[in-house]
């Protein structure tokens, strides 16, 4: 595979798909919901974001094992999202909690290029229970629907989790593991939504392995100076929204605002 623009110091942008149908924050209209989101991923194409991912964000509390519902929704979200902002813009998707399956089959049936994935190798427990290492499984079903193009970015040490069983096993050598089990990529982040990944733990990663690494939380326009030296791409979603919290919408200003920022960055 040849590299992305997107792993060049590049910027993926969230569109938090609200509540889809049998979640309990669910509001009855799914026409609505992917119109929304829509509107966000064309928002992210015009101010310059270099790719897109799309996540359940809202489905809370989250569960290990999605409906059909789910999958459903998903798919047919991402591809209007396909449609509507061409292929020329990268698409990844994740699929909470930890379906991870479920994300290759919505990317692989809608059109995408990459699935972030938990829990790739060792296991942990995160708020919604104990999350298993799912690399061979995973990796064997994505071979098996022919399906290889799609890159499979892992998170290492995830927020929203307690390492308590690992704890011998630090995130160096996490990454060590989830390369040499074929992940296209791994992804660091803070302890939980928002929070800024530890830069130090990013330039350790980064200096240990030979495959992109991602920051998955806490990038702002005060700190992604910091980031953008040391990482290969920033996953973007609260400081993109209204007032940088998570479930407000996304904010042109904002947006454009950070991409203006990255510019400057990579010109000087």
């Amino acid at each position: 595979m040849t590299t992305p623009g997107y792993l060049n110091h590049g910027v993926i942008g969230m569109v938090h798909l609200e509540a889809l149908p049998g979640t309990p924050k669910f509001k009855g209209n799914l026409s609505h919901i992917i119109a929304k989101a829509v509107a966000e991923a064309e928002l992210y194409k015009s101010c310059g974001v270099d790719a897109v991912m799309i996540e359940n964000m809202h489905d809370v509390p989250y569960t290990l094992k999605v409906g059909p519902e789910i999958v459903a929704s998903m798919t047919l979200a991402s591809t209007e999202i396909r449609r509507a902002v061409g292929p020329e813009v990268p698409l990844g998707v994740q699929v909470l909690a930890a379906n991870n399956r479920e994300a290759i089959a919505v990317a692989q049936s809608a059109g995408l290029n990459f699935v972030r994935v938990e829990g790739f190798v060792f296991g942990h427990v995160a708020d919604e229970g104990y999350i298993d290492g799912c690399a061979g499984d995973l990796l064997r079903y994505r071979k098996a629907i022919g399906a290889e193009d799609i890159r499979v970015y892992a998170d290492i040490k995830k927020k929203h989790s307690s390492h308590a069983i690992t704890a011998d096993v630090d995130i160096v050598e996490t990454a060590h593991a989830a390369q040499y089990f074929l992940a296209d990529g791994l992804i660091v982040t803070g302890a939980s939504t928002g929070c800024e990944a530890d830069v130090q733990q990013v330039k350790d990663v980064k200096k240990n392995v030979k495959i992109p690494v991602l920051v998955g939380s806490g990038c702002t326009t005060e700190n992604v100076s910091r980031y953008l030296m040391e990482a290969d791409s920033l996953i973007v979603g609260s400081y993109f929204k209204e007032g940088g919290y998570w479930e407000n919408p996304v904010s042109r200003e904002r947006v454009q605002g950070f991409m203006d920022r990255v510019k400057e960055l990579k010109r000087a």
